[in-house]
């Protein structure tokens, strides 16, 4: 479960195991979970997270999107 990223509470990772998913990033905080696509940036799944923090989430993903994506296929070798 590499982690690509930590911003203040949250936790950017994803699992070792799931390659052949589009590029994803899963976000925790606490006990608060979310999946989000990062082509284009969008929710995938929530499980805890209100409406506000999804946004404040978004935001940071797209910040950091090129980030994520070359960890994403740096990791599984997909080219980008």
């Amino acid at each position: 479960m590499p982690t690509v990223l930590r911003i203040g509470p949250y936790r950017f990772y994803f699992f070792s195991h799931e390659p052949n998913e589009p590029p994803h990033v899963h976000v925790d905080r606490e006990s608060l979970s979310a999946k989000f696509w990062l082509q284009p940036v969008n929710l995938a799944r929530n499980l805890g997270f209100g409406a506000r923090e999804l946004r404040k989430l978004q935001t940071l993903i797209e910040e950091n999107q090129e980030k994520l994506l070359e960890a994403w296929h740096g990791y599984f070798g997909t080219g980008g």
